[in-house]
């Protein structure tokens, strides 16, 4: 959601693997080793999924919001109050109330395959019009019960700081003082060595609430989850206070040994303590859950600066192809989950090791909606919603635009 003159390609890079990581995640749940009331279980599970799930649930989606915060910090001052406004009605409100409408059938069609699959075999036809029957319950369960749930944790983000900041600015000696302050405390964080594990104690707090071990998915209501919303408010702020000052990203996101160490240990301490979730008995039960949720957000910080820090150092430079892939991103997102499931019931009877099947699936979806973008949305109206602009059709002409769009990313960087 950058705009073309400020584009910042490791970022785009960091955001499109933010969200291409959620479609793996998401194709990773019908193999986790217990029932956890996905659509459909495999009949081959593993316990490296669990691990994988743990780590990746963990900042994926701190890591977006992070992201749009420092870009939403950009937009915001480059395009005005209005205009920014606008486009975050158009690029996030909008996809969010239509993509519901036209998602919502599908998913509970996957839902019904997938029951009917681990009974025996599925009708896709019967579980369809089922789905789009489901949409005359409606106003019951209106927005809820999909992965769209972040794009109206977005909305509220953005209008809280919006609305934090025109509340600020009324007293221009508290703006002044909050501003200095702000800017102190990201400064600090971006530069110390013990920033990390400072920060990430609110954060585990905020953790400590949460009906389960690590950090939940508010999808069952428009009813704002609190310690929810406060994280990745955070994350959001601190991205938008990130963008304030030329440097302090690259700060934040430096490569250091003791990070990574730092990292390898909260991963290690995290996936070790989960195991005691499911025994409430323990008498050292509180101590154990406050050691885990301290870990998780070490973790969680850890992951998120390393990130950066790793597309800064790789990919840091103009490229046609991490470009289109940060176009695609948003709709790739967007448009996935039904076609995950839809697989997982596919190949959810097959004997094959999970190792085939969620690669298999995860390159499958990805493929199949990097088709439908560039074939059904980049040059269309829908395109023009997503990226802000209707741009050119590129997977059948790739290296004619590849080419031009190389050229015009070196001329633009000077």
């Amino acid at each position: 959601m950058t705009t073309q003159l400020n584009r910042l390609d490791y970022l785009d890079a960091v955001r499109a693997f933010a969200l291409i990581l959620g479609i793996v995640f998401h194709a990773s749940l019908s193999f986790m080793p217990i029932y956890i009331g996905w659509a459909v279980m495999d009949v081959s599970t593993g316990s490296a999924v669990s691990v994988f799930m743990l780590v990746s649930h963990s900042f994926r989606m701190a890591l977006f919001f992070l992201v749009a915060g420092f870009f939403s910090h950009m937009a915001f001052h480059s395009k005005g109050a209005p205009a920014f406004l606008k486009s975050r009605l158009v690029r996030i409100a909008v996809p969010f109330v239509v993509g519901w409408f036209i998602l919502r059938p599908l998913l509970v069609s996957g839902w019904i395959m997938g029951a009917e699959s681990m009974r025996g075999e599925a009708n896709v036809p019967s579980a369809l019009l089922a789905g789009f029957a489901s949409l005359g319950q409606l106003p019951s369960g209106l927005f809820v019960g999909s992965h769209l749930w972040f794009l109206y944790y977005l909305m509220l983000v953005t209008a809280g700081i919006l609305v934090l900041r025109w509340l600020v600015s009324l007293h221009t000696p508290l703006q002044s003082a909050l501003s200095r302050a702000a800017d102190t405390a990201v400064a600090w964080i971006s530069s110390s060595r013990m920033a990390i594990p400072v920060i990430a104690i609110p954060t585990s707090a905020c953790l400590w609430f949460m009906p389960h071990w690590g950090l939940d998915t508010p999808d069952k209501s428009l009813v704002p989850n609190i310690p929810v919303l406060l994280i990745y408010t955070a994350f959001f702020l601190f991205g938008w206070l990130l963008h304030r000052e030329k440097g302090l990203i690259e700060q934040f996101a430096r490569l250091t040994w003791s990070r990574f160490a730092l990292c390898v240990i909260a991963v290690a301490a995290a996936i070790v303590l989960a195991g005691f979730q499911s025994n409430p008995g323990h008498p050292q039960y509180p101590m154990l859950k406050a050691g885990f949720a301290l870990s998780y957000a070490v973790m969680m910080w850890s992951l998120i600066s390393l990130t950066i820090g790793l597309f800064k150092r790789f990919l840091d430079r103009p490229s046609a192809i991490v470009r289109y892939v940060a176009d695609s991103s948003y709709w790739l997102y967007l448009s996935h989950l039904p076609i995950v499931i839809w697989l997982q019931v596919a190949v959810a009877e097959l004997p094959l090791h999970w190792s085939i099947k969620l690669p298999a699936i995860s390159v499958a979806t990805i493929a199949i909606s990097l088709l439908l973008y560039d074939l059904l949305v980049r040059s269309t109206f829908i395109g023009a919603t997503l990226n802000g602009r209707r741009k050119p059709r590129v997977l059948f002409l790739f290296g004619k635009h590849v080419g031009e769009d190389a050229k015009a990313s070196v001329q633009a960087s000077g």
